[in-house]
């Protein structure tokens, strides 16, 4: 079977499933027809006999997947939110399908996985990270909140590790990714190429034998100290003091992060990864995320958080509310409320 179109590739080599994301000059991000693409080919050969292992990875040198296609994103929420609604819907179908999967699908999360990114790889059965993994849910950067499954996972994370990752949107390396969850092994960027073709010649587990390696001592977990103390406060406004606090720079950065976020988003970020941590499955925070995704639709932050970082990229936002201060509970509560129509996942 060979299936090409111009934004997925899917082929079938040796029984190896392999699906090449295709669009890096995007840095692979993702559209509705590639999400539709990559459900169809896993549905396919889920029944298929001969195909016994699936591959996903990204075309070019960038990486993996930066996420989701926000410009397509940006002109929905422009119009009645429909067309975003539906990629969501779609897209968090296809992250439980993912997580689900029973045959081994093995994710190459190589150079920057994003967003939507880390949807299509780090629910994966086998999570494959290289030395320039850049890995990041940096939603709240464009008033959005963690989704994908991602506050699944942020919320299970060693300590505290997940809500500094959420709040601040920042990127983390290979060896925090293991060490916070979000992946399993760890192989030489130079030798991805080696093992594809050993899982395609000699099967999954022999290539892993062969190329993966000791990850690095994690940094981000080597700073735990603070971040588990500075995020255990009650209010994004808390944190942020609490970090503010502390004589450690890497502590007063993230701080100064934060501060560049969309406050109704860092403030539905951190409800978000709190209640995700007492749900039980990955699809009941997935439908938890389509609630505060499509919330997110209603705001206007989204719309001007696209605005300037994609459209008219002057890195200055104007966000609504302003400030941290003028966040009520009640706007975080919103974003919980039950959308219009609610994700039924099989």
């Amino acid at each position: 079977m060979t299936e090409k179109n111009e934004d997925i590739l899917v082929t079938v080599e040796n029984g190896v499933g392999l699906v090449t994301l295709n669009r890096p000059k995007a840095i692979n991000s993702l559209t509705h027809g590639m999400v539709t693409a990559l459900a169809e080919a896993l549905t396919e050969w889920e029944r298929d006999e001969r195909v016994h292992t699936v591959l996903l990875r990204g075309a070019g040198e960038r990486g993996l997947c930066a996420g989701g296609d926000i410009v397509a994103i940006y002109h929905s929420a422009q119009a009645d939110g429909s067309e975003a609604r539906q990629f969501w819907y779609d897209e968090y179908l296809l992250n439980a399908e993912i997580a689900r999967y029973p045959k081994p699908y093995v994710a190459l999360m190589d150079g920057i996985v994003m967003g939507g990114g880390v949807g299509v790889g780090a629910h994966a059965r086998e999570r494959i990270v290289t030395d320039t993994t850049k890995m990041a849910m940096p939603e709240v950067g464009i008033g959005f909140i963690p989704d994908v499954g991602g506050t699944y996972l942020l919320a299970r994370a060693p300590g505290l590790l997940g809500l500094h990752a959420a709040l601040t949107g920042a990127p983390f390396d290979g060896a925090d990714a293991i060490a916070m969850g979000f992946a399993d092994h760890y192989v030489p960027h130079e030798k991805l190429g080696e093992l594809t073709d050993a899982i395609v010649a000699d099967g999954l587990d022999a290539a892993l034998a062969k190329y993966a390696v000791e990850p690095p001592a994690s940094q981000l977990a080597a700073q735990r100290d603070w971040i588990d103390e500075c995020y255990a406060g009650d209010t994004v406004a808390d944190i942020v003091a609490a970090l503010r606090g502390r004589d450690q720079k890497p502590a007063n950065e993230a701080a100064d992060l934060i501060a560049t976020r969309s406050p109704i988003a860092v403030c539905v970020a951190l409800e978000a990864v709190r209640r995700a941590a007492k749900l039980d499955t990955l699809e009941d925070a997935l439908r938890q995320e389509y609630r505060t995704s499509c919330a997110a639709l209603r705001s206007p932050d989204l719309v001007e958080g696209i605005r300037a970082q994609v459209i008219d990229k002057d890195r200055n936002p104007k966000w609504s509310p302003a400030s941290l201060a003028d966040v009520t509970p009640a706007d975080v509560d919103a974003y919980f409320a039950p959308a219009d129509r609610e994700l039924e996942l099989p």
